[in-house]
């Protein structure tokens, strides 16, 4: 019997080798949901906080644009190397301990933003902060759809695919706004970050373990990504999308506050801020609006408005329309957000707790090497070509992209019918 088959106020004990010594006080299953929907939009809310200062970087420490995307792909690296090392950790050692350790590495990160004053210790709070954020979100995944409440059985997948895009545009709008009108532009949203991960880690100290301890931790740190034979195909199906939106996402968060400030000239950076809201907020609107619909048309809708976003908002780079980008990045905005919806959405059901951390593990692998790679390769093109020709060939690539993904949607729909369902609340 799975975790989320049991009713809302029954989840199972682990069954750990060595029993429990005494009884500690946790919270219950729905108050132990919420507390990790919480943490993960917090863990996102903090990957993209830095988004809007790397203008201010770049200015102060004068900087090409090929090292402001080195500085974001050190982030993705980090995050991969967790992924691949520590994504299975929390099916042996339990989701618990992994995200309190996970909690204690994004502290390590925010105290070497706070004292940053150079390219180098930047490099090295990205690469802690992704290895910290990679080991946490594999464990919510999982953590989220082992306490999954009956009466709502797809209710994990909402919010494993809501919370990341509600968080990386809280984070990007809410430090351009620190950096704009506070004190201390480059320090007060790292202080604001580091104050509530104390009270996160209260919460995840209180959480109930879901998963059975099992032997085996040791071998599952070496590096691999491993998929049951029985879930490969499923999720085969779903990596058109996972790379087209995501690379979508890479090219926001890494120049879209360069873009708006270079090609559009507006150096506020609550718009630069703004430019991965527009983009994000849609994607977590739509998740929750699109939620019970069925898989194969929520795919194929994501797929479709990825594509006729991107396209519109290419038109509004060439034609120097502010309205027509802006435009365009909302549709685009809410193609992600389908996309985000029916992929984790079908990863949180298809798996057994045993498998979920392994496959959520390759799946955000998959997604952040989308993420990373096309803005690395942005930024090296940037500096020897231009901004203005780079947001052009990188917008076609994703357009061209989600066209693929269009399309390996519509073959498969020929082929089977769909038998599942988006998460619903």
């Amino acid at each position: 019997m799975s975790v989320s088959a049991l009713p809302d106020n029954q989840i199972p004990p682990p069954s750990g080798t060595v029993p429990p010594r005494r009884r500690r006080r946790e919270l219950n299953p729905p108050a132990a949901f919420a507390a990790l929907a919480v943490v993960f939009v917090l863990f996102m809310a903090a990957s993209s906080a830095p988004s809007p200062l790397y203008v201010v970087y770049q200015q102060r420490w004068d900087f090409s644009a090929t090292t402001l995307t080195t500085v974001f792909a050190v982030y993705v690296l980090g995050m991969i190397a967790a992924l691949l090392v520590l994504g299975a950790l929390s099916d042996h050692l339990g989701r618990r301990p992994v995200l309190l350790a996970a909690i204690a590495l994004e502290a390590a990160s925010m105290a070497v933003f706070l004292v940053a004053d150079s390219v180098s210790l930047l490099l090295v709070a990205r690469l802690v902060q992704g290895v910290a954020t990679g080991a946490a979100m594999t464990a919510l995944g999982a953590a989220l759809a082992d306490l999954n409440p009956a009466h709502a059985p797809h209710r994990a997948g909402l919010v494993t695919g809501a919370a990341p895009t509600f968080g990386l545009g809280l984070g990007a709008l809410g430090c351009g706004i620190l950096v704009e009108y506070g004190p201390h532009p480059t320090r007060l949203v790292y202080v604001l970050l580091l104050a509530a991960l104390v009270p996160a880690a209260a919460a995840v100290a209180a959480l109930p373990e879901t998963s059975l301890r099992r032997p085996g931790a040791a071998r599952s740190l070496q590096p691999r990504l491993k998929v049951a034979s029985h879930l490969r195909a499923d999720l085969l199906r779903l990596v058109p999308i996972l790379v087209a939106s995501w690379a979508l996402g890479g090219l926001y968060l890494s120049l879209g506050p360069s873009v708006a400030a270079g090609l559009f000239g507006l150096s506020s950076h609550v718009v630069g801020g703004l430019v991965v809201t527009l983009l994000t907020v849609p994607a977590c609107l739509t998740a929750i609006a699109l939620r019970g619909r069925p898989v194969s048309h929520t795919l194929a809708l994501g797929a479709g408005l990825l594509l006729a976003g991107t396209l519109v908002a290419l038109t509004g780079i060439e034609a120097d329309s502010l309205l027509t980008a802006a435009l365009g990045t909302v549709v685009a905005g809410v193609g992600f957000g389908a996309s985000a919806l029916a992929t984790f959405g079908t990863l949180a059901r298809m798996a057994a707790p045993s498998e979920r951390g392994e496959l959520f593990s390759v799946a955000f692998v998959i997604s952040y090497l989308s993420f990373s790679v096309p803005a690395v390769v942005a930024g090296i093109a940037t500096t020897h070509i231009g901004l203005h020709e780079t947001s052009v060939a990188y917008a076609a690539t994703v357009a061209f992209l989600a066209a693929l993904a269009l399309l390996a949607q519509w073959l498969r729909s020929r082929q089977a019918p769909d038998r599942g369902a988006c998460p619903q609340t």
